[in-house]
């Protein structure tokens, strides 16, 4: 990254959009916008038409897997933009796409079914998939048969390496309400059984309480290693609201800080004789990141942490005996991200690391118990996620080492040596699925001006590389989108170096100051891609803003993955305080470079991006005209207890201070401007109770607030429906209109 004030363009007119800034030849603004003319500022499409169910911007295709011989890759797709997704396949040899199953064909799109969930190759041309929690085997000839009929929840199918095996997890108990549980046991069922042969349970019994969420199937297909959670001890909670006429009930296991968690434990099942082996860890509280059997079945090694992520811990178990062993450790009391991840390296010779040890997130090699671990890839950028190709001795890996917001695919060798880009010099986002040879790469690719394709990258050749899918509607290429691109300049506050993604006007006009909407705000915000945040619907919301003469920005806030361990420790202890000074630093830049009118900025957020935008009306009067809160979590006392490994624990001398200084429901005194809430009446993540409670206060002090209640919406409220995500999007457009846009 280069020095502050970075403004990275592609386009002649942009290039003069702001003089003072400094042209990154190195790295352009990542596209030139589509559009008819300068006198178009973006598309003109209205948010209805922008959420449709047969979308503008296509179906994204999904659920990559790899037959067993890496002949194939199957996906889950929709080509006319539905978001029912029936199973695709694609061969690399013939270069040939083909649709396996029909059954969104009779579906209608405003139904918003999901379809398929998950599909896996049998062999022979028979492809088991699940959907609507039910397990599903499609033959060589195009015929369905339904099986395992008396199972519900059906899921995480994978096929076992010699492939005579089907496992798969279903949640087949129901509580005294008759509700089936999502929790899990573990089967298996012979590839070659016919629909009336059941699957054999191997892991997990009929407690709702206890269930298998993760499994691993051993190198020689005879034993499968799995992680079992117990949240037996974990209080039960009734969140009652009233929708459809009448008064509800979301009755959820959810624990406080401070409170009974759940308890993880890791085990080995071997097939033929049915006996399971559990590894028993010191605190069974404590978090598990990651496990993996060994390829010659002889050792197990558990990853994990303490509660508040700030011991890192490796166990090597024997299996024979189950002795344990400290392989790795390191503590680091400012350490509050688990991106961890372990596997086991070639050959068995020890494990792979990814630890930001050194203070950015790397690969290490470490051998044997308590050695040092020796690096493999170092420098000022991180990555994301590895996999290890055994047979070559290589490691795959995503990084942003071209840039922030990017996540392309590299490799390098175990031994250590020169790093390789193999997903090419386009910026953008990769999500890799490799084949079991690593010939291949199912590659999910998009980036801030294209929606997501499938991909296919011969590892031999990167430079090959076939798109498979094509998304988009045709509407989509006659819009004018957004023109896209990332500044960079220093916290006002340390100096920090910050980046941010920055959506302009088609037609940006330097002379002109624009209103401008800082978010959604929330930590890992900054990614090239479509949407920027894939988890989240409000690509179109944005797009529509930007069209309506707004610039939009987003920060990577302290916290935030990619920047190294400097930028996110500063985090710790802090909701509310040095991301709000970062979500502030933005519009300061914006205001000195000229884009923005100080007097005419909104921002919004949802769930932790709802407590930032609380906080920041709050502690900071009239650098916002208004702000909107989507289900805000606005008191940390009733947030998830692994979330302590940023706010910290629930005990301690500088409690209940520490607690209260971070939440919104505690500092919501100073709030002047105007303020709207958006929650869902049953959401189990940010209560809406808590929300009721912060409306409380306001009006016991007087304070003016617009609150928008979804009957029987969830955290994710603009993802339940299009109906509420339409209504609600209208609702904040009207607001910022209203007290930001024509702001007087």
């Amino acid at each position: 990254m280069t020095g502050s004030g970075v403004f990275r363009l592609a386009t002649a007119v942009a290039a003069l959009c702001v003089s003072s800034l400094v042209m990154a030849q190195d790295r352009p603004w990542p596209h030139a916008p589509i559009h008819g003319g300068a006198d178009v500022a973006g598309t003109s499409l209205s948010i209805d038409e922008l959420y449709q169910p047969k979308s503008l911007i296509g179906t994204s295709p999904e659920g990559y897997s790899w037959s067993r011989d890496g002949s194939t890759v199957l996906f889950l797709w929709n080509d006319e933009g539905a978001s029912f997704r029936d199973v695709w396949s694609y061969s690399p040899r013939t270069g040939k796409k083909v649709r396996l199953t029909f059954l969104g064909r009779d579906s209608k799109p405003e139904a918003e079914q999901k379809g398929i969930a998950q599909a896996v190759a049998l062999g022979n041309g028979r492809v088991a998939f699940t959907m609507g929690g039910a397990l599903h085997i499609v033959s060589a000839d195009g015929a369905i048969t339904k099986v395992e009929t008396d199972k519900q929840a059906i899921r995480k199918l994978i096929v076992s390496p010699d492939g005579r095996r089907l496992a798969f997890i279903a949640g087949n108990t129901a509580d005294s309400r008759n509700r089936v549980t999502l929790g899990g046991v573990l089967w298996v069922r012979d590839v070659a059984a016919t629909a009336d042969k059941a699957a054999t349970r191997v892991a997990g019994n009929d407690d709702p309480k206890i269930y298998i969420d993760d499994y691993h199937w051993s190198a020689d297909g005879k034993a499968i290693a799995f992680q079992q959670s117990d949240d037996s001890a974990m209080p039960e909670r009734d969140i009652y609201y009233y929708a459809k006429g009448g008064l509800q009930n979301n009755r959820v296991i959810r624990a406080f800080p401070g409170e009974e968690t759940s308890k993880a434990s890791v085990g080995l099942v071997d097939l033929a004789s049915g006996k399971t082996q559990m590894f028993e860890r010191p605190d069974p509280k404590h978090h598990i990141w990651g496990f993996g059997l060994s390829s010659d079945g002889k050792r197990m090694f558990v990853s994990g942490s303490d509660m508040q992520a700030k011991e890192h811990t490796i166990y090597v178990y024997d299996v024979a005996s189950g002795a344990r062993e400290t392989f790795y450790q390191l503590r680091e009391p400012k350490h509050l991200r688990p991106d961890w991840q372990v596997a086991w390296a070639p050959g068995d010779d020890g494990l792979i690391i990814l630890t930001d040890r050194d203070g950015w997130l790397h690969l290490y090699h470490q051998r044997a118990a308590g050695e040092k671990p020796r690096q493999i890839t170092s420098g000022e950028w991180e990555i994301a996620e590895f996999d290890v190709d055994q047979a070559r001795g290589q490691i795959y890996f995503i990084a942003n080492k071209s840039y922030l917001s990017d996540r392309q695919i590299y490799r390098v060798p175990v031994a250590g040596g020169a790093v390789q880009q193999v997903s090419g010099q386009a910026a953008g986002t990769h999500e890799p699925v490799y084949s079991p040879d690593f010939r291949h790469i199912a590659d999910w690719y998009s980036n801030d001006a294209t929606p997501a394709e499938l991909y296919l990258i011969d590892t031999a050749k990167p430079a090959k590389v076939a798109q498979v899918t094509k998304s988009p509607q045709p509407g989509f290429y006659k819009q004018t989108w957004a023109n896209i691109g990332y500044v960079e300049f220093p916290s006002h506050v340390d100096g920090m170096n910050l980046v941010a993604r920055l959506s302009l006007p088609a037609n940006y006009d330097p002379a002109r100051k624009y209103p401008v909407i800082v978010g959604s705000v929330y930590s890992d915000a900054v990614r090239n891609q479509w949407g920027g945040r894939r988890a989240h619907p409000t690509w179109g919301l944005d797009q529509y803003f930007v069209a309506q003469g707004y610039i939009v920005l987003n920060v990577n806030v302290r916290g935030s993955w990619g920047q190294g361990r400097e930028h996110n420790q500063t985090q710790l202890h802090s909701y509310g305080e040095t991301d709000i000074n970062d979500l502030e630093s933005g519009v300061r830049f914006l205001v000195e470079k000229g884009y923005a009118d100080p007097r005419r900025v909104g921002l919004w957020g949802s769930s932790y991006g709802g407590l930032m935008t609380i906080m920041s009306l709050s502690k900071k009067p009239g650098v916002y005209a208004a702000g909107i809160a989507g289900a805000p979590a606005t008191n940390v006392w009733h947030a998830y207890p692994a979330q302590m490994w940023i706010m910290g624990p629930h005990e301690g001398p500088d409690m209940p201070a520490r607690y209260e200084a971070q939440s919104a429901l505690y500092q919501a005194k100073g709030i002047e401007d105007p303020l709207m809430i958006i929650h869902g009446t049953r959401d189990p993540v940010v209560l809406y109770s808590d929300t009721i409670a912060l409306a409380e206060g306001m009006i016991d002090r007087e304070q003016m607030f617009e609150l928008v209640t979804l009957p029987g919406g969830n955290h994710a409220w603009a993802s339940d429906n299009l109906r509420q995500a339409r209504f609600a999007f209208k609702k904040m457009a009207e607001f910022f209109d209203r007290n930001v846009k024509n702001r007087k």
